[in-house]
């Protein structure tokens, strides 16, 4: 029989993770992108270090900040189905605890089931147990670090038409939970991530210390993705332009995701090869040209 915790959390990881940082280095563009938000996480996650850091450069409580210290812990990641955005963040939990020198972290990932069965009261119920326990964890050191993927299924806004009183319910308990984790002053942080920011309930994006938006890759970055991906199949740069044009728009369709390429096309042109040939530059073309891209996840 499942347990209580379990039903909550699809994974609990302890980091730093050497299977996440493996993983980093597959995703395309993964250093641009922590580079970018690097310091604005750095700063929420230390957010119980400004008062000192005021006392050491400005030798006074500078109100900027007690205003910043009083920010939300959530960083929303959005984007279209297939684009990266849980793994990323992922591996930028990872990178944050090794960073900081936060040996003793602990990454959850949330699962769909916190949604229950129906009855009254229970996502509210399941979503204040699954931020207890990543207090409880954290304690009084460590840091905790909670991923909810799909958030547009917990976290959509309380305005819409269909929206059900439990649903409404749910969103009110998940905004008190990130509310009541600024007392720890960045050491618990929420990632949220969704292929829908706009159905997302306004209150949770006004708190959101960080907003990045992922896209589906762009010519250049599919490229990047058949270099990195293919090597060792000696494909020639023509060819992986003719793979880059095959997987690009067409016909009023989108390009392909970064999923849309690893787990639909790479399997189904390795099974085409394997057992009894190899893998051709042919093969992978004529898959991709017998597949179509993924459809895209109107955010409105």
């Amino acid at each position: 029989m499942m347990n209580q915790q379990n039903k909550i959390f699809d994974s609990e990881t302890p980091l730093p993770d050497g299977f996440l940082f493996s993983r980093q280095k597959t995703l395309l563009g993964f250093d641009n992108r922590y580079s970018k938000i690097h310091n604005q996480l750095r700063l929420l996650l230390n957010l119980g270090k400004l008062e000192s850091w005021g006392a050491k450069f400005h030798q006074n409580n500078l109100p900027i900040c007690s205003l910043v210290s009083d920010q939300y812990p959530l960083v929303i990641f959005h984007g279209d189905v297939g684009t990266g955005k849980t793994a990323t963040a992922e591996c930028i939990a990872n990178m944050l605890a090794k960073d900081s020198g936060a040996e003793d972290s602990i990454l959850f990932k949330i699962s769909n089931r916190v949604r229950g069965s129906g009855k009254v009261g229970e996502m509210g119920t399941l979503i204040n147990q699954a931020f207890a326990e990543v207090i409880k964890s954290a304690g009084k050191n460590r840091r905790g670090i909670l991923i909810i993927d799909e958030g547009d299924s917990l976290a959509s806004s309380r305005t819409q038409e269909h929206s059900h009183h439990e649903d409404k319910v749910a969103v009110n308990t998940l905004i008190q939970c990130i509310d009541d984790l600024r007392k720890y002053q960045g050491r618990i942080v929420v990632f949220l991530c969704t292929n829908r920011l706009s159905v997302l309930d306004a209150a949770l994006i006004r708190r959101a210390a960080v907003v990045e938006e992922f896209s589906r890759p762009s010519d250049a970055e599919r490229l990047a993705l058949f270099d990195m991906d293919l090597q060792g199949l000696g494909l020639s740069t023509q060819q992986k332009g003719v793979l880059v044009k095959a997987t690009g728009p067409n016909e009023g369709k989108p390009g392909w995701t970064f999923s849309d390429i690893r787990t639909r096309l790479y399997p189904a042109a390795l099974a085409k090869a394997f057992p009894d040939k190899p893998l051709s530059y042919e093969i992978i073309l004529q898959t991709a040209l017998s597949l179509k891209s993924s459809p895209v996840m109107e955010d409105r």
